[in-house]
Order: structure tokens, then C-alpha cells, then sequence
């Protein structure tokens, strides 16, 4: 058989305030990455993190104020040579077979435009919250199906021509957001593939606080993936939207609800009792995943924690259709009353 010729990769990374994991990061792509690599670091208003690219002898591209990792990955995309691009956030660190994983799958798939990885399964933070998190996430990617529906802006990677074909990300997202989840809609729209290759994994450094999580999860990923679903009309059995996870939102709502009733009107605890044990049931999977990586005390913590993400997803997701009927709602600024 003929051996296929690897493609040429371009990593890019934007980065705005990075910080120590943003060093751990840079050492990892000194480390690892092949030689041949192109490396583009997009300083997003942010001197500092430029800087220290410079220092670890990285190509360099600043703009002056930020405007978010969308227009900055676009920047670097453009300034790119390879035929993939291959983006990473600043809080992540690569290993050795990282970068000749991501050249693999497009080499042994002609047909595919863009693949997403998955973090580890060892969190660089060692606080509760932040192994709960990333490790949820890494339990999500390597449950999903590989055929993809969105892409991922943490550990992508996308033809190069394909990306620039498509309009790249949308640049109206000024904050980390959906812009990754929208490419991927976009993409999948247009009749193009998207893998989730499992094998290709990043260790994600982030240190997650109560605030910094729920914030995150509530107004930057929630609510504006709400109104993604509500605009394209479709929801896709993959990922965080997995059939399970929607039943689960349902019956932790009603957990919450039947649990208060019952401090009132005792009847209500056997219902309470009994969504319980079925919540419990649904998501053993996940628990059983969480005993496994860090021991039974852990797990059990990470139960109060994943209901509460399915009842702030549950009331994001109300918020967004509420938002989006008003929205709908036709509007005439000359109609008014006049008196007098």
C-alpha cells in the first residue's frame, strides 16, 4: 500500500492574561512538538503573554486590544502555512504523540475537515472542583460518538482551506463561548465530517472556583448554546446533549421541586425518594467512572455537583426559550397611546 504524505500542521493559540499554565504550555509544544511544526501565538491585548512567547521562541501576533479567542484564532489561521490547524487553549498541555495524532487521522481520512480531542484524565488543579470538572468533561468525549456534531476550540483541528472556505469563527463572540460550537454547526451544516478522536488527549491546567464554574457554565456556555439550539432549530444526541442528560435535567427539576413540597405536605417525600433513586440509576454510568478515578468519597461529592449542573442547564435552557419567544414577538415603536 502506498503511504499517504502527512499533512503540514500549524498550531495556533490564542491567549489573553495566560499565566503560569500558559508557560507549562509553551514548554510542552518546546518539548513535544515536532520540528516541523509551525507554532502562532496570538497575544489578545495582552503584552505580557506575548512576551513570553517571544521568550520561548514562538511566532508571535498581537492585537492591541482584546477581542476575543475568535478573532484571534482567525488572525493566527490566516498567518498560518500548514494544511491543518491544529488549535489549542493556553491552559493545556500537549505530549509527545499529540501532534503526530492529529496528523494521523487526517492522513488515514481523506474525507474528514476537522477532528476534536479530549482532556485527560489527570486535571493539572488539584482542588475538588477542578478534577470534578475536567474530569466529567473527559468522561463526556470519550462516551460520545466519534462522528461529531460540533467542533471544539480547546483541542480542534481543521483543514486549513476548509476553515478559511467556511468564514473561520464567528468574531461577534467577544468572550470564550460557543464560537467553537457554532463552527462545528456551521461545519456539519455545510456536509462536512467532524471526528472525535478519543485517542488525542491534552491535559487541561485550569484551576476552577465556585463562581469561575458556574459563571462559566451558566452565561457562557448555557444560555448562548440555548439560543444556538433554539436558531438552527435542532438539538444532536451528542455530548453534553445526550438523551440522558436531558431526561436527567427533567428529573432533577422535579427532584428539587418534590423535595421542597415535601417539607410541606409529607406525602411528597416518596416521590422525592423515588427520582432520586432513579437520577441515581440514569447517571451510574458517570459515578461509577468517578469511583473508579478517585474512590468512593470523591464520587460520592460529585453527586450534588452534576444535579445542580443539570438544574442551572434546565433554567438556562427555560431562560433561552423565554428569550427567544419574546424575541419573536413583533414589535411596532409607533404604536403608542397618546393623551391629551
Amino acid at each position: 500500500m502506498r503511504n499517504r504524505i502527512q499533512p503540514s500542521i500549524s498550531v495556533v493559540i490564542p491567549v489573553h492574561n495566560g499565566g503560569k499554565p500558559f508557560r507549562q504550555c509553551l514548554s510542552s509544544l518546546k518539548e513535544f512538538a515536532p520540528p516541523e511544526t509551525e507554532i502562532i501565538v496570538v497575544a489578545d491585548g495582552d503584552e505580557e503573554s506575548g512576551d513570553i512567547a517571544e521568550a520561548f521562541g514562538m511566532r508571535v501576533l498581537r492585537i492591541p486590544s482584546a477581542g476575543g479567542p475568535a478573532k484571534a484564532r482567525n488572525l493566527g489561521a490566516r498567518a498560518a502555512t500548514g494544511e491543518i490547524l491544529f488549535f489549542l487553549d493556553a491552559d493545556v498541555t500537549i505530549c509527545a504523540s499529540t501532534i503526530p495524532q492529529v496528523s494521523r487521522v487526517f492522513c488515514d481520512e481523506p474525507d474528514l475537515a476537522a477532528s476534536i480531542g479530549s482532556y485527560d484524565d489527570s486535571p493539572g488543579a488539584t482542588n475538588f472542583l477542578s478534577q470534578y470538572k475536567n474530569l466529567f468533561h473527559h468522561y463526556t468525549h470519550q462516551t460520545s460518538s466519534e462522528e461529531a456534531s460540533t467542533f471544539w476550540g480547546a483541542c480542534g483541528a481543521i483543514r486549513r482551506d476548509i476553515f478559511l472556505k467556511i468564514g473561520g469563527f464567528d468574531e461577534s463572540y467577544r468572550l470564550p463561548c460557543i464560537e467553537d460550537i457554532e463552527l462545528g454547526y456551521r461545519l456539519k451544516q455545510a456536509g462536512y465530517r467532524i471526528k472525535l478522536a478519543k485517542n488525542i488527549q491534552v491535559k487541561h491546567l485550569k484551576r476552577w472556583e465556585v463562581i469561575s464554574l458556574l459563571k462559566a457554565d451558566f452565561f457562557y456556555r448555557a444560555l448562548p448554546w440555548t439560543a444556538l439550539i433554539l436558531r438552527n432549530r435542532q438539538v444532536k444526541n451528542d455530548l453534553n446533549l445526550q438523551w440522558s442528560s436531558r431526561v436527567s435535567v427533567i428529573l432533577a427539576h422535579a427532584l428539587l421541586g418534590s423535595t421542597v413540597l415535601a417539607w410541606w405536605w409529607f406525602p411528597a417525600l416518596p416521590l422525592a425518594l423515588i427520582l432520586c433513586i432513579t437520577l441515581l440509576a440514569i447517571n451510574r454510568p458517570v459515578y461509577q467512572f468517578f469511583y473508579h478515578k478517585r474512590g468512593t468519597v470523591f464520587a460520592i461529592a460529585t453527586i450534588p455537583w452534576h444535579w445542580l449542573y443539570y438544574i442551572y442547564s434546565g433554567l438556562a435552557f427555560a431562560i433561552g426559550i423565554l428569550r427567544h419567544l419574546l424575541s419573536t414577538i413583533p414589535y411596532n415603536s409607533n404604536q403608542r397611546t397618546i393623551n391629551g
